[in-house]
């Protein structure tokens, strides 16, 4: 499979610590792709090295065969990466559809326009996103009034509103009501279905089983294995350092 992102030998350090330590990592077009490990083991960092959101101190990174590694992180929105954080980032007190609205403005025209009227094909793009994401009765809320999964819902069709070719997501899951997690697990489903390629970070194991083709597993800044997510699961090294803290 052609790779879409590519990222190898990827070094990040903070002072004398080593927080991604050499990693290759790519994801092909259409596919989706998860990235697990304990606490601390550098999959956050990464996807800042990948998203250029932190420069790196050594490696490179190529997105559909333009090399990456110097660009700034609109830049390479702009080439269609998208993606989200561990923490959601949203305008809590702006509505919903003005969320949506000002991050396509943001990727589109920068910041000299940025508050500019919003066009018409812009206004249709919001409104089919809010049905797809299940807030189109939530439109006029303020997001700070959401809940934790309405809000992580909320980010995703932000990411989706310059119709990315890749979406990083950062702990989909993350403080998200488990009533709610199948109705994300079903969108990306949906999303990747479509041709959107998906690098997951994330704490469920059981979700990234369910949806990953392929799953990355990183150790002390290090990648420890990958695999299909039964061959991952099944794997000793990854049991040790993965679940062993947690149990089976």
């Amino acid at each position: 499979m052609t790779a879409l992102l590519d990222a190898r030998g990827v070094v990040k350090r903070f002072g004398g610590l080593t927080a991604v330590d050499g990693v290759n990592i790519s994801v092909g077009a259409g596919e989706l792709v998860g990235l697990i490990g304990p606490n601390g083991s550098g999959k956050t960092t990464l996807f800042d090295c990948l998203s250029r959101v932190s420069a790196i101190d050594s490696g490179s990174i190529s997105f559909d065969g333009v090399d990456i590694t110097r660009r700034r992180p609109h830049q390479v929105a702009r080439l269609g990466l998208a993606r989200t954080f561990q923490l959601i980032r949203v305008y809590r007190e702006l509505t919903v559809s003005e969320n949506m609205e000002l991050s396509i403005q943001w990727r589109r025209i920068g910041t000299t326009r940025l508050f500019g009227r919003t066009d018409a094909a812009t206004r249709r793009r919001v409104e089919s996103l809010l049905e797809f994401l299940m807030l189109s009765r939530l439109r006029h809320e303020r997001a700070g009034a959401l809940s934790g999964g309405q809000r992580r819902l909320l980010e995703i069709g932000m990411a989706l509103m310059s119709e990315p070719r890749l979406l990083l997501l950062d702990e989909a899951t993350s403080g998200v009501n488990p009533t709610l997690v199948s109705e994300i697990a079903d969108r990306l489903q949906e999303v990747n279905s479509n041709g959107v390629a998906i690098l997951l970070v994330e704490h469920n194991v059981g979700f990234v089983a369910e949806l990953c083709h392929r799953v990355v597993v990183l150790d002390r800044g290090a990648k420890l294995a990958e695999g299909t997510p039964s061959q991952v699961m099944a794997d000793p090294a990854v049991i040790e350092a993965y679940f062993g803290a947690e149990g089976e």
